[in-house]
């Protein structure tokens, strides 16, 4: 066999692992499998790449260059991959997601600019269908330029918004909707005028190629930060899916079977996944793709819900220790005091005193989809207690005391009794219908959506402030 047939069975492997991890990722119980399937059809796909990039090499010299550049290129990358995924926490894991999305926006971009420059892209096509192909290979040359600087910025704009590096708040421009649709027009346009250019004029090629790098640059910022923190986790989920149509554009520029395969694989699946987590929040999936397209929403109106109540630990204690049934809620807060360890704990302990303990997941709780469900799997929480906002609705009014650990948008009341609120709409864990409920805050500061909270006013709420997990800990003390 030679190296190319090689290669296109190591690409069958590679293709059928990565599929394998999407299908072990779906569940708790082989996500782990799923990761190790994804990581080993990685290895495979880049040493057979290199080998094959290796053995159409014809310059001596420069295959020993060559070799020496892609190696070093490997081990820098896997060396901070290492370094980043080490001290990362798991309340960084979704902005550094968003950062490595906007790598392979950037890699897109660079790999469309040097096909543009050096015909790379034309180099398999024979002399004779080559003036046929042209015109196609320039539109994958623009259109992978554009998803690839859209992926980019706006993967920036959603790390600096998780981040808590610029506000979550949505970017309101004036005709903000025409900006977005002209943008999309103006760069159809400059699409065709590329592609009909007289091939022979190199400086109007590169000229529009720029304008369209940089309208696209634009393009994506201003559609993530014209989206609200509330919807962030879906603007994840989205910029994954541009990622991997960014990957399979530099597919057909490189070529590359297996990269146009894994970029549909992860467009298509991060797309499902966007429009799987809009349906959860009763959010418009063309809205949020779009920027916010046709949402008007203004700043949160202030309102006066009177006083809230405070308990201890202590007190907290003894509510806990004579329920029959408990249903804890975390959000974003749980992740940032690394409570999830005392929550567990704590939970083993009311299970063996009898007390039925379930834990009720939002959909968007947390800043990624399953970030609360990997640090309670983390925690060694049983996952047969652990159930989905439309499991355990209905449940809440049966049950004796809800712990809102670090929750707040996810469990706010005003998303169903307030049409003029920004989460209106939105499905929420219903807590209120509880007996009590305890929530467990640094402040009563609003959420990452910026809305106060009724919640923390109902007659059977009191608030317990501090750290959560130094308040968990004083519970389990006191039980």
């Amino acid at each position: 066999m030679d190296i190319n047939s090689i290669t296109v069975a190591a690409y069958i492997v590679a293709s059928l692992l990565f599929i394998l991890s999407l299908a072990g990722l779906s569940k708790h119980e082989s996500a782990k499998s799923g990761l190790t399937y994804g990581m080993v059809g990685m290895a495979v796909a880049i040493i057979a790449t290199i080998a094959l990039a290796v053995d159409n090499m014809t310059n001596l010299d420069g295959k020993w260059i060559s070799i020496g550049l892609m190696g070093g290129a490997v081990v820098i990358g896997a060396l901070i991959g290492l370094w980043r995924a080490k001290i990362v926490e798991m309340t960084g894991m979704p902005e550094l997601i968003a950062l490595l999305h906007s790598f392979v926006g950037l890699a897109a971009v660079l790999i469309g600019w040097n096909g543009a420059i050096t015909g790379a892209h034309l180099e398999h096509v024979a002399d004779d269908d080559r003036g046929a192909l042209i015109g196609i290979h320039g539109a994958e040359v623009a259109i992978g330029i554009f998803i690839g600087a859209v992926t980019f910025t706006g993967s920036i704009v959603a790390n600096l918004k998780l981040s808590a590096k610029i506000k979550s708040a949505p970017l309101m421009l004036p005709g903000k909707n025409f900006i977005n649709v002209g943008s999309l027009v103006v760069f159809a346009v400059l699409t065709g005028i590329y592609v009909a250019r007289d091939l022979k004029d190199d400086t109007t090629g590169y000229v529009l190629l720029a304008v369209i790098t940089a309208l696209a640059l634009f393009l994506g910022w201003h559609l993530v930060a014209s989206i609200g923190g509330g919807d962030m986790p879906v603007v994840v989920s989205m910029l994954n899916s541009y990622s991997g149509w960014a990957a399979a554009a530099s597919g057909f520029l490189l070529s590359n079977d297996l990269l146009i395969v894994t970029g549909a694989l992860v467009g298509s699946s991060g797309a499902y996944l966007s429009y799987i987590m809009c349906k959860a929040m009763n959010r418009s999936f063309i809205s949020v793709i779009a920027g916010g397209f046709g949402i008007e929403a203004g700043p949160a109106e202030d309102k006066d819900y009177g006083e809230h109540r405070e308990i201890q630990a202590d007190a907290a204690a003894e509510l806990l220790a004579g329920a029959s049934s408990v249903v804890i809620t975390p959000g974003y807060g749980m992740a940032v005091a690394q409570a999830q360890y005392p929550v567990a704990d704590l939970t083993a302990k009311l299970r063996a005193k009898g007390v039925d303990v379930r834990f009720g997941i939002h959909p968007v709780a947390g800043r990624l989809p399953g970030h609360m469900n990997v640090l309670l799997a983390e925690a060694k929480v049983p996952y047969d207690v652990v159930l989905e906002m439309d499991e355990i609705n209905d449940d809440f009014p049966d049950t004796d005391v809800v712990l809102v650990i670090g929750a707040n948008d996810t469990v706010n009341p005003a998303a169903s009794e307030d049409p003029s609120s920004p989460i209106a709409g939105m499905p929420v864990l219903e807590v209120w219908n509880a007996k009590d409920v305890i929530v467990f805050k640094r402040s009563m500061a609003a959420g990452y959506a910026g809305v106060q909270n009724p919640l923390f006013f109902r007659e059977n709420t009191q608030m317990l402030f501090g750290d959560a997990k130094d308040r968990v800990e004083d519970i389990i003390s006191a039980l």
